[in-house]
């Protein structure tokens, strides 16, 4: 019998920039019990992992933050700020989002963006923002060191003796020396191997200037596309550049980001619903990534409406696979690059 190739939904959580539309269930601000029970309702469903979007142009509370204080009470649904690569510190970055792989015990992700935007440039008054290609080149160093120093840590690197006093090994500590164009990261980390060895890392791949980042770093790789043939030509082409950056294609998940006003669409749920059964039997995408366009009121559609049918016809999971992120998209936990050869994941 052949085996279904898994069918991979998520969902952006953030209120939209321009906050709900007139008369939505979610008009006003929105409540930490409204966005946990958004998250509960989403994780209930099956989905699995959610996207949190930010930027510095963008008002509202932080994703990262959002989305630790959500960690305590989801149990299985994988959680994925957006934090992006530009006036921000790498190691810093890193350290937040290894954070919140504890916090969530081994259930983030980190979807890496820029901040192309002179209006966002002039917050900080540091520098003018670079060409867009500039900014992904430094976006894919972030996410090399960041990889390097989550990796710094072997994963018995702590030793926690009460009675020595030694909590590490440091000899079990490693130092990255990472030289990039803009930045340079000696390390190592000041938090131990995250749970997962390394988060999910998470990159949008619509642009062109993005794909190089996400053909050479990104585990989940979104798209958007009009078609299942130029999905599927999106999906090769990314396949073809992680082959050629010396990775496993295969470990490559590519979601179509789609965003809709269910209340709009024809046809609704339903017909979105058999949308995602045809791009994903036809081989043109692993999945979908649902944007809302108002939260409270289509991400319940979606739950009952899209994953509902979905696992009644057999194309989607019952249940959450494993306990980490990873385990969720059919990742393996990587060994840690400074560790013995031979070691185990």
């Amino acid at each position: 019998m052949t085996r279904v190739r898994p069918l991979h939904l998520a969902a952006e959580i953030a209120p939209p920039p321009a906050g709900p539309a007139p008369g939505s269930a979610g008009t006003g601000p929105r409540t930490v019990a409204g966005t946990v029970a958004l998250a509960r309702l989403a994780e209930d469903a099956g989905l699995h992992f959610l996207t949190h979007d930010d930027s510095f142009a963008r008002p509202g509370l932080d994703a990262l933050a959002v989305l630790a204080r959500i960690a305590p009470e989801t149990r299985a649904i994988g959680l994925v700020p957006t934090v992006t690569t530009t006036h921000t510190e790498p190691f810093h970055v890193q350290a937040a989002v290894a954070t919140l792989d504890w916090v969530s015990r081994g259930r983030a992700g980190w979807r890496v963006a820029v901040s192309p935007g002179a209006d966002e440039a002039r917050l900080f008054g540091r520098r003018p923002a670079p060409p867009a290609a500039e900014l992904w080149q430094e976006a894919s160093e972030a996410a090399e060191v960041a990889r390097l120093l989550w990796d710094s840590w072997e994963d018995d690197a702590e030793i926690r003796d009460v009675a020595t006093g030694r909590f590490v090994d440091r000899r079990k500590l490693h130092h990255v020396g990472f030289e990039g164009a803009t930045f340079s990261v000696k390390g190592p980390s000041i938090v131990p191997r995250p749970p997962q060895g390394n988060p999910v890392v998470v990159v949008d791949a619509t642009r062109p200037a993005a794909r190089e980042t996400a053909a050479r770093h990104a585990d989940v790789a979104l798209i958007r596309a009009s078609s299942p043939e130029e999905a599927a030509a999106l999906r090769a082409e990314l396949h073809r550049a992680a082959r050629a950056h010396g990775r496993d294609p295969g470990l490559l998940r590519v979601l179509l980001t789609l965003t809709a006003d269910l209340d709009a669409r024809p046809g609704g749920p339903a017909a979105l619903a058999g949308l995602v059964a045809d791009w994903h039997g036809g081989g043109a995408v692993d999945g979908l990534h649902f944007v809302p366009a108002v939260p409270e009121r289509d991400l319940p559609r979606f739950a009952a409406g899209v994953a509902g049918p979905l696992r009644d016809r057999g194309l989607f999971r019952t249940a959450h696979e494993g306990a980490t992120l990873r385990d969720h998209l059919g990742l393996p936990r990587p060994v840690s690059q400074y560790a013995p050869k031979g070691a185990d994941a």
